[in-house]
């Protein structure tokens, strides 16, 4: 258990430091150029997704979540594609 509490700390700590690495690549791409309809976009998308109805956001998250398994699936086929190839080698 020790093992894979440790795993998991490295696991989150990489992904901590690429949120914080992306976050500071948008601060500096978006320096100065915050318009006011990117501003009034992305609000109005947190407006919409806090009127949700609790059926409608339980659909979104399903879909989304559908989404990331399809990605990590594919994902998958092409590194066993690739570990096919370089056992072949």
């Amino acid at each position: 258990m020790r093992r894979s509490a440790k795993a998991q700390h490295e696991v989150d700590k990489a992904e901590f430091e690429a949120a914080m690495a992306e976050s500071r690549a948008n601060f500096e791409e978006n320096r100065g150029r915050n318009t006011y309809a990117r501003a009034k976009a992305n609000a109005k998308k947190s407006w919409d997704d806090a009127h949700m109805s609790p059926s409608q956001r339980a659909e979104k998250e399903q879909e989304e979540r559908d989404a990331r398994i399809a990605e990590a699936k594919e994902r998958t086929e092409q590194a066993n594609a690739r570990y096919d190839a370089a056992k072949k080698k």
